[in-house]
């Protein structure tokens, strides 16, 4: 499955960033959700995933796919 490049806030290629599959889905790449407090909010998690911290302006920005 290919994978584009959408854009990021980051100073010399970190993260957070964003990718969109060629399906369609996106594809969020950033800081681990650690807090164990956050983390103890979350529900109906399944095997295999994980939390992304992404700042609200990384969104907000055009690079973010509308729909």
């Amino acid at each position: 499955m290919k994978i584009r490049f959408l854009g990021s806030d980051s100073q010399g290629g970190g993260c957070p960033t964003l990718y969109e599959l060629e399906s369609g889905e996106i594809v969020v790449q950033g800081q681990k959700l650690t807090d164990p407090e956050a983390l103890a909010g979350v529900r109906d998690v399944l095997d295999g995933e994980e939390f992304v911290v992404v700042p609200r302006e990384l969104l907000d920005h055009h690079w973010a796919p509308k729909r």
